[in-house]
């Protein structure tokens, strides 16, 4: 019986062994092909992505030059719209200088008119005009002081304006020359 025994353990022992010598090789194969996958996988994954980078990179490159392409329209024409409001302006002077035996009342109206006409296209095109009344205080940045004259009214003040100043989109364009009442 102990011989029995012997020869199962050793039948045991050996179908275990060939059991054991099975699993790895059997186990390596799925594991290694799972590899393969998960490589492939990864590959093509990064195949994409280099691919989204390189459409994304020529987007961006084509971006840039229309951004470009259109700051220079932007220059080359800036002026286009407002030269467009003075149009009008200047066929209302030619239509004025057009009548040869215009009395001074007509030609007043037509000057009238022309400069209605050029105070709209200025205010459209955000050139608004600087003229502060007298009493108000000096600004250096909106006001360029011609003189200062001895009056009745707080010092640095402004007393008269001598010409309008304009801003354009809150920028000075030129200031109002003023005279501006001198300390007591």
């Amino acid at each position: 019986m102990a011989e029995k025994e012997n020869n199962l353990t050793d039948e045991s022992v050996e179908q275990e062994s060939a059991e054991n010598s099975a699993e790895p090789g059997e186990a390596a194969q799925p594991q290694e092909t799972e590899l393969a996958t998960l490589l492939e996988d990864a590959r093509n994954k990064a195949d994409e992505n280099w691919n989204l980078c390189l459409r994304l990179q020529a987007d961006l490159d084509n971006l840039h030059k229309r951004s470009e392409r259109d700051l220079a329209n932007a220059h080359k024409f800036a002026l286009e719209r407002f030269a467009q409001e003075l149009l009008p302006v200047r066929d209302s002077l030619e239509a004025t200088t057009a009548i040869a035996d215009a009395s001074n009342e007509q030609l007043l109206q037509g000057v009238h008119a022309t400069l209605k006409l050029l105070t709209q296209a200025l205010e459209r095109n955000r050139v608004v005009e600087i003229n502060p009344p007298a009493g108000t205080r000096f600004d250096p940045h909106q006001h360029q002081a011609i003189s200062m004259v001895p009056a009745e009214q707080e010092a640095n003040t402004i007393v008269a304006v001598l010409q309008k100043g304009y801003l354009i989109a809150e920028r000075v364009l030129r200031p109002a020359l003023v005279t501006v009442a001198a300390p007591k």
